[in-house]
């Protein structure tokens, strides 16, 4: 027999499925009282326009409702098949059904104790909770809403300043558009130097390589002949004609270098907007260019699909895997550098 767990219970994070993930409260994301049939094991964002539910854990079931983009979801259970990597698409039992992982991006909600003072130069801070929206303070029109910025996106934050509420909330500089806004301080954690420092520095240049297999959308980082890290990952959809910019969305091939590193990426068309549908991407984190189009490996929030192409080019990864690799590079980058360009370490793409 289960028993209902409230709003108010904490969650126990199922170990199996999403490692270091620590206990949380649903706090204010659900309704006061909310009640569930069974014990909550993770909470859920749908990061794509909308996500069909079924009746089973397959695709042939039945499709019983659907869900849209930034809706919560409950999780009570995560199905996972015997031969399947950590990182592999999964299924969700859901309140109203099943849905595939390809497009849930699994979420906390951890509150922060605000800084009181940021240097202007700025510091990098990931968001802690499903989604914040932030505002552009105006002089003609006071607090105008931009975008939603969500878990685990990285921002360079130049300011602590008193927001819409009364509360600290912190000034976030775009380094594409070169505008701020502004997110409540309480959803922002900031970094330590430690987080950010370099790893494996003592390994040679030469030693250091990354390997990219398109066929089985999988990467591995080798130091000499030692596998450090071997993964799946989601590469380029190739591109059915001209693309608007002339660049083919397939992620090329061949013999690279990093060239660039950036902690925090506005990725998308650049445009100032409030719409949640729009093709805009501030704080793409842990972005490491090898290719002159723009091509990097970077950490994906909008998606859980990997193992399958899904980019306009880039190399997809969770976020921890890309931060991981973003540390591991050359060249080494400081935590106060927004951005750092050399001849880095050896990618091949095959």
């Amino acid at each position: 027999m289960t028993s209902s767990i409230s709003r108010r219970d904490f969650l126990k994070f199922s170990s199996l499925a999403f490692g270091s993930l620590s206990t949380n409260r649903f706090l204010d994301w659900f309704p006061e009282g909310e009640g569930f049939p069974s014990e909550v094991v993770a909470l859920g964002r749908v990061g794509t326009k909308e996500i069909d539910i079924f009746a089973d854990d397959d695709y042939k079931s039945e499709k019983i409702g659907k869900l849209h983009r930034d809706q919560l979801i409950p999780i009570f259970e995560v199905i996972i098949e015997p031969e399947d990597l950590p990182n592999s698409p999964r299924w969700y039992r859901t309140y109203s059904g099943y849905a595939h992982s390809a497009h849930i991006q699994i979420v906390e909600r951890r509150m922060n104790t605000p800084l009181r003072w940021v240097p202007e130069e700025g510091w990098l801070g990931e968001i802690t909770v499903p989604y914040t929206r932030s505002y552009r303070n105006t002089l003609t029109y006071g607090w105008v809403p931009l975008y939603r910025l969500y878990y685990q996106s990285v921002h360079w934050i130049t300011g602590v300043e008193e927001g819409q509420d009364g509360e600290p909330w912190y000034k976030i500089t775009d380094e594409l558009l070169k505008i701020d806004y502004h997110v409540p301080a309480t959803h922002v954690r900031i970094f330590m130097p430690e987080e950010l420092a370099p790893i494996s520095s003592h390994i040679p240049w030469e030693d250091k390589r990354i390997e990219v297999s398109l066929k089985d959308q999988s990467l591995t980082a080798f130091e000499g002949d030692k596998v450090v890290l071997s993964t799946l990952v989601s590469t380029g959809i190739p591109s059915v004609g001209a693309t608007a910019n002339g660049i083919p969305t397939v992620t090329p091939t061949g013999r690279f270098n990093v060239q660039v590193k950036m902690p925090s990426k506005h990725m998308g068309d650049g445009k100032v907007t409030d719409d949640i549908h729009a093709y805009e991407l501030p704080g793409v984190p842990w972005v490491t260019f090898f290719h002159q189009t723009g091509v990097a490996f970077h950490g994906t929030y909008w998606h859980h699909n990997y193992g399958y192409r899904m980019s306009h080019g880039c190399v997809n990864m969770t976020v921890e895997e890309a931060q991981w690799l973003y540390r591991w590079t050359l060249p080494e980058i400081e935590p106060q550098e927004w951005d750092r360009r050399g001849y880095g370490t050896q990618v091949i793409v095959f």
